[in-house]
Formats: structure tokens, sequence, C-alpha cells
């Protein structure tokens, strides 16, 4: 048995065993700990949700403290917190050494609302415990938009607790994940100009360093196609004469000026030749 697996065939059938084991075993944890793993009660709370699947594979802390009791919380979206299996919320007493983490809400029981720039999570809990009184307790946790930051830091707001109801928590946390889509607010003309402009700039400076160093002009005839600029007034004037003028251009003047010129002297007409000789 040993020397079969010592042989080369045997030891790699051994190491792609591993391989798939390990990779099953991820894929296992990333189902896990995905969004998928909320339980919801419809299919549009599920879209909702889906924009924070890039918060997902992380937990977020925080502590709130005063001169008595001292808890750390702890959140993870759709997934274990703290490693407690089912548990998306939970409490730790830090000042205690040894103390169990209470759960505070599962993701077995969510709900998703959100709008344009917001998503509200709710994690429910149906196990009452002594620190809300024997009430069930609920964890809120608001996203907010901002701009620019993957993710903020989770915070613990001025909770309440529903007397006879549950027992309320609300967190808050920014992130870019629930802000919208930044709409271009260049319209078509604008974008057609800029273009234009780049275009031109580019043909000024990349003519006027064509004309300098390669052909070697001085002055104003460095600006490119010099000549054919000189002459766009007249050709623009020309234009407009053909185009808006109605008058025929091969249409006689009714009234001719007087010429400046000397008129030539017509030749003389005799009559000599008729009288009898």
């Amino acid at each position: 048995m040993i020397s079969h697996i010592s042989h080369p065939t045997g030891g790699c059938f051994l190491m792609w065993t591993l391989v798939v084991q390990l990779g099953l075993r991820g894929s296992e944890v990333y189902a896990t700990n995905s969004t998928q793993n909320c339980k919801l009660s419809s299919e549009s709370e599920r879209k909702v949700l889906n924009r924070l699947e890039t918060l997902a594979h992380k937990n977020f802390t925080v502590e709130s403290k005063n001169e008595k009791e001292s808890y750390i919380y702890v959140f993870q979206l759709c997934g274990d917190a703290g490693g407690i299996p089912g548990a998306g919320v939970i409490q730790v007493d830090s000042k205690k050494t040894e103390n169990k983490p209470r759960v505070i809400g599962t993701y077995n029981l969510t709900q998703v609302i959100g709008g344009s720039d917001w998503v509200e999570l709710t994690y429910r809990n149906d196990d009452a415990y002594g620190q809300c009184s024997k009430e069930m307790s609920k964890a809120v946790i608001m996203f907010t938009c901002k701009q620019k930051t993957d993710v903020g830091p989770l915070k613990l707001l001025p909770s309440y607790s529903e007397k006879d109801k549950e027992c309320f928590y609300l967190f808050e946390m920014a992130s870019s994940a629930v802000c919208p889509d930044v709409q271009s607010q260049l319209s078509t003309g604008s974008i057609i100009l800029i273009i234009g402009f780049c275009l031109l700039t580019f043909y000024l400076i990349g003519g006027f360093l064509y004309q300098r160093l390669v052909v070697g002009a001085k002055g104003m005839e460095q600006f490119p196609n010099y000549a054919f600029w000189v002459e766009v007034g007249n050709l623009t004037a020309d234009g407009c004469d053909f185009v808006c003028r109605s008058r025929s251009r091969e249409e006689a003047s009714a009234y001719r000026g007087v010429s400046a010129e000397p008129l030539e002297e017509e030749p003389e007409e005799r009559d000599d030749q008729l009288l009898p000789m």
C-alpha cells in the first residue's frame, strides 16, 4: 500500500485530490458568506441586497462603552459574525474575560428596503435574552451613500427599547456601494465642441511646429496654411456675393459713366472728290 502511494502516478493523483477538496471547501465558504445566505421574502428585496455584495465576507466592529459597561458589536453581511453560525450581529461584553457572545440578529430573519442612495438592513432574533429584558432583539444597519468611500466605519447610534416588543439596536455605515450611478452631465453638443476644440488645438500646434522646424518658415508664415487663411475673407465675400445677389451679372447696366480717358479723334470726312473738276 505504501509503495503504491509513493509511485509518481499515485502521488500526482493524491495531489490533485487534495487540490479539488480545497477548492470545494473554498467554494463552500464563499457560498456561506455570500448575500445569498440571507433569507428574504421577495425578489425585490434580493435586488436591493445585491447592491451590498461588495461588503460581504467582512466583519465590522464598533465599541460602545461608558463608566459601567463596555460592549463590542460585530456585524457581517449575510455571514457568520464573529464565527458564530447564523449570527448577523453579535454583542460581546469586553469587561468580562469569559463571556459568551450574545446574538442580536440572525441573517435567517432578514428584511431589506432601500432608496436611490440608501439601504436599510434588518436582522431579527426570535431568542430573547436578559440584556433586553427577555424581549426579542432587532439590529438595523443603515447604509448611506458616500462617494469615493468603499466602506466606512460601523457606528452605533442611540437606540431604544420598545417595552413588551423588542430590543432595538441601530447602526450606520457609509459606503459608495449604495450610491446611484453618476450620469454624464455633458450634452452631445458639448462633447462635439470639446472634440472640435481638441482637433483645432492639435492642428494649430502641430502645423506651427511643422512650419517652423521642417519648412523653416519665419514670422506669420509659421501659421499653418497661412496663404489659405489670408484669402478666407475674400473667398467668403465672393461666395456670399454669388449666393445672395439675385441680379444677373451678364445684364448690361442702363447707365454708363463718362470715361476719364480722352476719346480718339474720328478721321475728318472730306467731299472734295464729289466736286466737278
